[in-house]
């Protein structure tokens, strides 16, 4: 049963909004807007919610996640594939999303080089002999600049209707928060992390001293990542299996760059073309309105743009018999298709082949006949 929606039957009387699990996903995307780290792995991913939130922050390049249960991870991972739209228009950013099944007991290379771990609501589902190990994997080995941990607040329990024990069947134990936070201080200690408390899933009024529903820590390293300790034994060998990995359209990979300037530039072509258009076909049947409401809207943009961006007549676009010149300088002008190439040199390469140039290969060309 997914331990989410669980908890919910327990918390409904007491009516966390947002929902106690949002607010913890809540919590570690505003950390990662905070810190903006660019590899971000959760351990004990199970059905990828998390993975899912983040992968639209955009500061993110490198998604990982684990989780014991394969099952669990292969019925949602469909949500982490990229969309048609992703395609259509690719991001400047690259992104790399991957799940493995394993146990957060076993050391594997897979999970090194990660800038924030998040552990939201795993502890507590360990063996005492995986739990002894914890540490030792995710910040003795793994050693990522921050690590997020997230578990139940025993205390707290009296307050949700049904709860006799656990909160939830697979649980093995639930701490309070004097017990999570002697464990996550050891820890840090240990490692060479500070750790701070806090939580969410505020308690009743009058009633502070039982805590956060949910208890956190966030632990920080206190000193840069050599890489000594990981170099200093034997590396280990794989021992998870990936079950998924998606590779997102980016703006750095250069055929999809070339795609997206090759349409940028006929876009901006098009729409300098339309604006010429438009001027001969007014000088011809003067200021009819019902002519000029069949012409595109930006029109009137690039008709300001132009006469601003017309310097000199080597960037003014020409009519000459049945074809539209417009100037590479002028297209080259324009903010998106400048941020996409950055050079002249790079936009020049990227439409070679692609779009009907002049013989001298400095203007887009359109014949007037044919839209």
């Amino acid at each position: 049963m997914d331990k989410d929606f669980r908890e919910e039957e327990f918390t409904e009387v007491i009516k966390f909004t947002p929902p106690l699990y949002k607010q913890r996903y809540q919590f570690v995307k505003d950390l990662v807007e905070k810190y903006k780290p660019k590899k971000v792995a959760d351990v004990g991913c199970a059905d990828c919610r998390l993975l899912w939130m983040l992968k639209f922050c955009s500061c993110i390049e490198v998604l990982a996640g684990l989780d014991i249960c394969a099952s669990v991870m292969k019925e949602k991972m469909h949500t982490l594939s990229p969309l048609p739209v992703d395609y259509l228009q690719p991001s400047e950013r690259s992104l790399t999303v991957t799940l493995h099944h394993g146990s957060i007991a076993h050391k594997d290379p897979c999970m090194l080089g990660f800038d924030l771990v998040t552990c939201i609501e795993l502890i507590e589902h360990l063996e005492e002999s995986e739990l002894k190990k914890f540490p030792e994997v995710v910040f003795g080995f793994m050693a990522p600049s921050i690590v997020v941990i997230s578990t139940p607040n025993s205390e707290f329990n009296p307050l949700l209707p049904g709860v006799v024990l656990y909160r939830h069947p697979d649980h093995k134990f639930e701490w309070n928060q004097a017990q999570f936070q002697s464990w996550a201080l050891d820890a840090a200690k240990c490692y060479d992390y500070s750790v701070e408390f806090t939580g969410v899933g505020h308690p009743p009024r009058g009633m502070e001293n039982v805590g956060f529903c949910t208890q956190i820590g966030v632990f920080v390293r206190k000193y840069p990542q050599t890489g000594e300790s990981v170099q200093s034994e034997k590396p280990p060998e794989a021992v998870y299996k990936t079950v998924f990995k998606a590779v997102y359209p980016s703006l750095k990979d250069e055929k999809y760059l070339q795609n997206a300037v090759v349409s940028e530039v006929i876009f901006t072509a098009q729409n300098i073309k339309h604006h010429l258009m438009s001027k001969h076909e007014e000088e011809e049947d003067g200021d009819d309105p019902e002519r000029k409401s069949r012409f595109w809207p930006s029109v009137d943009y690039f008709s300001d743009y132009l006469r601003k961006l017309v310097v000199d007549q080597t960037m003014e676009p020409f009519v000459n018999g049945n074809e539209v010149y417009i100037p590479l300088v002028t297209i080259f002008s324009f903010p998106k298709v400048n941020r996409l190439c950055g050079t002249f040199e790079k936009l020049c390469k990227l439409i070679a082949g692609k779009v009907t140039l002049s013989s001298d290969g400095s203007a887009v060309v359109f014949n007037t006949e044919h839209e």
